[in-house]
């Protein structure tokens, strides 16, 4: 085997296919890329764990074919170090020889015989804007949970409804939703999928820049796979196992009040204030007609107020958050203006997105991030 291409592409191509890479992997060929040069002039490389398989597919200069598997951080690591100029990789009976202008690595092969298949993609279900779906998801992962001994939650429902995605998400604590458009495969598709939130976010992430994103959703034939493919990219994930719990429900279908402000003087008074909040300990908000309040700390302890600008539609309310899932909703909104609507103080309130500050129109549908509020001594 021996071939030659650009040190940008090999270094952006090993490094996007070895993050799906094991830290601990069940056995040691897991921890190699796969590398196939075609006579054709791509190049494959491949990553594989049993969960998450990656592969991305290059274009390079190939006068002699062949497949390799060789260790895929050290990979990654070395093409990241190597000068500006076209790499020349040559198969050496067992190691590879990297040359680089005058950089020479050289690389233990791996037992090529004993590396699984990537597993097959499933049918295309539909193509969706490769920015929307990256906003969509940092907007919803930051509501699943982190603890793995609750793999239900760690992960992303899809659901598809004809020319409707809606991606939602919860750890118990506060629920985010976000629906977008798409272009389903046929027409009236309907499916849904549990996808592991890390594997999402990874993906969409690393595809902003491809144009359009094809989604893959299970299809009734057994196969638990989700897949993304672009830009000579490809991903599938094994599907989290198990009923999502039926969360849609926890929005209420009407508030009795809300209070627009400021994103981002929400964001700087909500941080200034939490530098005080101790853990577990919330931020108070106090809304009244002109202004919201927001206070932490009491007693002996350190304490903070700041007030800012907003208005109020209803009867002034006082509620509590934990201040890093309030940051994290605020974070994501997006738009210059945030709605938070209120039934009452010690319930879920919904935080929403609004483009202008009077703007009873806007499609409060999008974005939504439920919060549970904690209570807090009067």
């Amino acid at each position: 085997m021996k071939f030659r291409v650009d040190r940008d592409v090999l270094a952006d191509a090993v490094t996007w296919t070895a993050r799906t890479l094991p830290t601990r992997p069940s056995i040691p060929v897991l921890a190699g890329v796969r590398i196939e040069a075609d006579p054709q002039g791509a190049l494959r490389l491949s990553s594989f764990d049993y969960e998450v398989s990656a592969l991305s597919e290059i274009a390079a200069d190939v006068p002699d074919a062949g497949t390799v598997l060789v260790s895929g951080r050290l990979l990654a690591e070395i093409s990241r170090a190597l000068p500006g100029k076209p790499v020349d990789v040559e198969l050496d009976g067992t190691r590879v020889v990297l040359t680089c202008g005058s950089s020479r690595f050289t690389l233990l092969t791996m037992p090529l015989d004993d590396y699984p298949s990537l597993p097959a993609m499933p049918p295309a279900s539909g193509t969706v804007d490769a920015g929307t779906l990256a906003e969509a998801v940092a907007q919803v992962t930051i509501a699943a949970s982190r603890d793995e001994t609750l793999p239900l939650l760690t992960g992303v429902r899809v659901e598809i409804e004809g020319d409707k995605l809606t991606l939602l998400a919860t750890d118990r604590y506060r629920l985010a939703m976000r629906e977008l458009s798409w272009n389903p495969a046929s027409p009236g598709l309907e499916a849904t999928a549990l996808v592991r939130a890390r594997t999402l976010s990874e993906v969409a992430k690393s595809l902003t820049s491809a144009g359009a994103v094809s989604i893959s959703l299970p299809n009734g034939d057994g196969k638990d796979l989700v897949g993304f493919e672009a830009g000579g990219r490809r991903t599938t994930s094994l599907l989290v196992e198990g009923d999502y719990p039926p969360v849609r429900r926890l929005f209420p279908e009407a508030t009795t009040s809300h209070a627009v402000a400021s994103t981002n003087e929400l964001v700087e008074a909500a941080r200034r204030v939490s530098l005080v909040a101790e853990r577990n300990t919330p931020i108070r908000l106090t809304f009244s007609e002109g202004q919201v309040v927001l206070e932490a700390g009491q007693g002996d302890d350190a304490q903070a107020s700041e007030a800012i600008e907003s208005t109020l539609t209803g009867e002034p309310i006082t509620t509590a958050f934990n201040p890093g899932y309030l940051l994290d909703g605020l974070g994501v909104v997006g738009t210059e203006f945030t709605r938070l609507s209120f039934t009452h103080g010690t319930k879920p309130a919904v935080l929403t997105g609004q483009p202008k500050l009077e703007d009873d129109d806007a499609d409060r549908d999008v974005f939504r991030y439920l919060i549970q509020p904690i209570r807090f001594a009067s």
